[in-house]
């Protein structure tokens, strides 16, 4: 490390997205809800170096985003070194890619002394925020995001509104150990593969997104909350029941749904892809409990959990040292 030089950290929610609300017609493309959760959380390092330099088991990820930003400001990054020091695992759903894209751009800023950016130019000058926009707008609020889709001529999705979570709250993340969702060309497959989705179908989920899950999120009712949470979850998931196999992505997680709500599971869905799903308990006893009653009781391949918190502010960038 060059000497009186910072080094900076960032560190960022994941991203659980509930479902899409249109795609393959419409006047807005995608649009959706999800909340950012504090776990598995991102960490990124930037530290001043003589050179640039991304180093890790992301480095050449790290090197794309820092080359997309240098082309969007018209200048070269700043000299340092990049290091993913924490990171939950690719293409299971958690948005990692947004996560790690605004993370590299904010960190940048950071260090070339640019002032704190919005939203959108994060995206844009990383590359990120072609369909979902939640983990964009979460970055930089936390807390439960909708998004209104795309019109033809915006580069982002705009926030339709973000509410903060009752923070005794809980999300279980839970997903098998083998597998992952789906990414880059598989992605662009699967969505030419679906059909648009029904003007009666959409117009449902934008009721039970504006007239439920928000309303309940905002006066902290749980039991509401999570109701409408999964039924959002399994209609916007019934889309893609041709690539899917059914509302959620492949035989092993539409059983283990299934089974998850018949040991009572509340507020049950499968974040983007999967293969994580996700259980929303009203509070840290009642997660844990959920938890060990129902991992006695499986009867299938390892399961990897997670009990997870809703983030309350987004993603924090810090000096860390001098």
């Amino acid at each position: 490390m060059i000497s009186n030089m910072p080094v900076i950290r960032v560190t960022t929610p994941s991203r659980l997205h509930f479902g899409l609300l249109s795609f393959g017609g419409g006047v807005r493309r995608f649009g959706g809800v999800g909340v950012m959760v504090d776990r598995p959380g991102l960490v990124v390092r930037f530290e001043s170096a003589k050179w640039f330099a991304a180093i890790g088991p992301q480095s050449q990820r790290v090197a794309a985003f820092a080359v997309n930003w240098s082309r969007y400001h018209d200048r070269p990054p700043p000299p340092c070194r990049i290091d993913v020091e924490q990171s939950p695992p690719q293409h299971m759903g958690l948005g990692v890619g947004t996560q790690l894209g605004m993370a590299v751009a904010a960190g940048l800023n950071c260090l070339g002394e640019l002032a704190p950016a919005a939203p959108l130019e994060l995206a844009m000058s990383t590359g990120r925020g072609e369909r979902s926009a939640v983990g964009v707008h979460g970055f930089a609020l936390g807390g439960l995001i909708a998004e209104r889709g795309k019109l033809v001529s915006e580069r982002l999705s705009p926030l339709d509104f973000h509410v903060a979570l009752p923070v005794q709250w809980r999300f279980i993340l839970v997903r098998p150990n083998e597998g992952e969702g789906l990414s880059g060309g598989a992605e662009r497959s699967a969505f030419g593969e679906v059909a648009a989705v029904s003007p009666d179908v959409h117009a449902e989920l934008t009721r039970l997104l504006r007239e439920e899950i928000a309303p309940a999120a905002a006066r902290g009712e749980h039991e509401p909350f999570a109701q409408s949470v999964t039924e959002y979850g399994r209609l916007s998931g019934e889309c893609f029941s041709p690539v899917q196999g059914g509302p959620y992505n492949g035989p092993l997680l539409n059983r283990l749904v299934a089974e998850l709500q018949e040991a009572g599971g509340r507020g049950v869905g499968q974040s983007s892809w999967g293969p994580t799903l996700f259980i929303c308990e009203p509070n840290q006893s009642s997660a844990e409990r959920f938890v060990e009653r129902f991992a006695e009781s499986w009867r299938g391949p390892e399961l990897h959990w997670t009990i997870a918190e809703p983030s309350i502010s987004g993603a924090n960038v810090e000096v860390v040292a001098p």
